[in-house]
């Protein structure tokens, strides 16, 4: 989701979650490092870099004069845990001093970038606010990972995860319906509940995919190589994706605007009748969302 405000000095498109709606963006590093996931163009037309210092401490002085009451922080762009410690011990320290009301900061981060982080590392910047990672999971199953190039494979994932719980930062994982190669839709709903499960974050947020145009996903589905879901089968991979999923607490999400149907799922109390509600959705009982109205 892409962000609006032109106060700070934004490069391209903005991309930050649906919860970060409320908060101070501040672009610190222009684009992606790994862009090269099948389904994805949101920074294809951006190169990799970090911004200087200079850049960054404009849009700190200019944030702390148009938003004095906001409370929390969100870091762009793509996957910016990835910078090196050296330029978080500089920048943390920076946001504190401009920006002292601000109680959470949040970031985007690959499963590679956690993993270049240690321990000491992530209780660092968790001591300097970093109170959310917002990490792109997509599947737990290695065969659709590897199909859709993701920089990590299911384990590492894990391992990344359990990372970040263990430093008390909160997690937000994203996965993605409907990416699994041809005869892998099973699988991939499946494992990918395991994951989770395996991961246990705060937050999980479940997204539907959309063919984006100019994306490799597109050219696989114009060369009869990837088959789209039908709404049907989304919900399908969804029910089998919450039935393999235990979380101790937190929210299983799958409102996002590219869902069929809005899901809110406080578990693991709520769990039964999400799925029964499922259950009805796809046996045609319950209003879905028209395909009109879907989008990233």
């Amino acid at each position: 989701m892409w962000n609006t405000i032109d106060n700070l000095d934004y490069e391209g498109a903005i991309y930050r979650p649906p919860s970060e709606a409320r908060s101070i963006i501040l672009q610190v590093t222009v684009g992606c490092s790994h862009n090269k996931c099948t389904f994805c163009t949101s920074f294809k037309d951006k190169r990799f870099r970090i911004k200087d210092q200079a850049a960054v401490v404009s849009d700190l002085k200019k944030a702390a004069r148009l938003y004095p009451k906001n409370k929390r922080l969100f870091i762009a762009d793509g996957d910016a845990l990835i910078m090196p410690m050296s330029y978080w011990q500089w920048l943390m320290p920076a946001i504190r001093e401009h920006l002292p009301w601000v109680e959470r900061i949040g970031v985007y981060a690959t499963g590679r970038a956690i993993r270049k982080k240690s321990a000491d590392d992530l209780q660092w910047l968790r001591e300097y606010r970093l109170g959310i990672i917002y990490m792109g999971v997509e599947s737990g199953d290695p065969e659709t990972l590897a199909y859709v190039n993701k920089e990590s494979t299911a384990e590492q994932l894990i391992e990344a995860g359990q990372k970040v719980k263990a430093a008390g930062i909160n997690l937000s994982v994203t996965v993605l319906l409907g990416i699994a190669p041809t005869g892998r839709s099973l699988a991939h709903s499946q494992r990918t509940g395991e994951l989770l499960t395996a991961m246990n974050p705060d937050y999980v947020g479940v997204l539907s995919v959309i063919m984006c145009e100019g994306s490799e996903l597109e050219k696989l589905v114009n060369q009869g190589r990837h088959h789209m879901l039908t709404s049907v089968e989304i919900l399908m991979e969804l029910r089998e994706m919450l039935i393999y999923t235990e979380l101790s607490k937190g929210l299983f999400m799958a409102n996002h605007a590219s869902n069929y149907l809005p899901l809110k799922v406080e578990m693991p109390q709520g769990k039964i009748q999400a799925i029964n509600m499922l259950d009805a959705a796809i046996n045609g009982q319950v209003h879905l969302r028209p395909e009109s109205l879907r989008a990233l």
